[in-house]
């Protein structure tokens, strides 16, 4: 009885021991001395060696054991655990006292900024946005406008084909063809999006540009609504003292059609470099929506009228931020966007 005693006081012993050195390893000590095979459990296991009233005693004593090593195992793991995270933590310390580092922020590109402006007024008059794809049908893109094929319109919005039926949209106009079949007048929408034509890049030229069409379609619209709205468009975009003139033109989507100029905002109209001494720019065009087109979508000419518009983004930004090459809008350059 008396060795089984000391066997198990030196296994308490020998397990604080353990414990207490720097590179312990609690749930290894565990194992070893508590485990199935541990050295504790080898002990008990020799108790059937002792007679029945010596049992209780080292059964007792055993229990003991057990737990003085099963707590000192517990703080010896918190001990450790505390030492870990101070140590993380001093690892990760961070000098709040450090200025931080200076984020760029982004901003609208220019050509955003002019078409969110474009949006918001003819919003601002009753108008909802419609968006429609930009890879194409033939039909919607020219024959829909009434332009056939073989018609000279095509050789100025020469653009790029997929198929014979298939192309990139050269405007935005298809847009307004789709919303005509599908709702009934009254139709009052702006169609602002990418546009792509076979052109060469140069300073006013791209293969890829942006349109922002507008289409109103009810009873008894006329030319002088159209004006109305084009110039109520013009003074809200490039000051108050801006007028408009119509011009006499041909689109074939449009009858009467008409080219739209703006007095020149830098001299008031009365000739600058920026204007070409002319004192108006030319700025968007416009008409009366072709009979043609109206029936062709399925509206009664007969009943109804309407006036369509179109102008390109580009060249808006172009004349309100005084930019003479196109391309710089297209190149990336932070030089030149942060200067919006």
């Amino acid at each position: 009885m008396n060795d089984m005693k000391e066997l198990l006081q030196g296994i308490l012993a020998d397990a604080l021991d353990q414990l207490k050195a720097d590179d312990a390893q609690p749930d290894q000590i565990r194992v070893r001395f508590l485990g199935k095979k541990g050295d504790l459990t080898a002990v008990l296991r020799g108790m059937g060696s002792l007679s029945p009233e010596e049992r209780p005693a080292i059964g007792q004593l055993a229990n003991e054991v057990r737990t003085q090593i099963e707590n000192a195992i517990e703080k010896r793991q918190t001990e450790l655990n505390d030492k870990k995270l101070k140590s993380k933590l001093l690892a990760e310390r961070v000098d709040v006292t450090v200025p931080g580092e200076e984020f760029a922020v982004g901003h609208q590109h220019p050509l955003t900024l002019v078409r969110r402006e474009l949006e918001d007024i003819f919003l601002g008059l009753g108008f909802s946005i419609a968006e429609g794809p930009e890879v194409e049908y033939d039909y919607y893109n020219f024959q829909a406008l009434n332009i056939p094929e073989n018609h000279p319109a095509r050789d100025t919005q020469d653009t790029f084909y997929i198929t014979d039926k298939i192309l990139l949209r050269s405007q935005t106009s298809p847009v307004q063809a789709r919303v005509m079949e599908k709702q009934k007048p009254p139709i009052r929408i702006i169609s602002p999006g990418r546009v792509y034509r076979s052109d060469d890049v140069d300073a006013t030229h791209s293969p890829l540009f942006h349109q922002f069409e507008g289409l109103v379609v009810d009873k008894g619209i006329t030319m002088g609504d159209l004006k109305g709205v084009l110039e109520l468009f013009a003074k809200t975009m490039f000051g108050e003292e801006t007028r408009i003139r119509f011009r006499p033109h041909h689109f074939p989507f449009t009858e009467p059609s008409a080219e739209v100029d703006v007095s020149c905002f830098a001299c008031g109209g009365k000739g600058c470099r920026f204007c070409k001494g002319e004192g108006w720019i030319e700025i968007l065009g416009a008409g009366m929506v072709h009979p043609k087109v109206l029936s062709g979508c399925g509206i009664d000419p007969r009943e109804y009228s309407g006036f369509a518009f179109g102008l390109g983004i580009e060249r808006i930004a172009l004349l309100k931020y005084h930019i003479d090459d196109m391309r710089l809008l297209y190149e990336n350059d932070m030089r030149f966007l942060g200067q919006f």
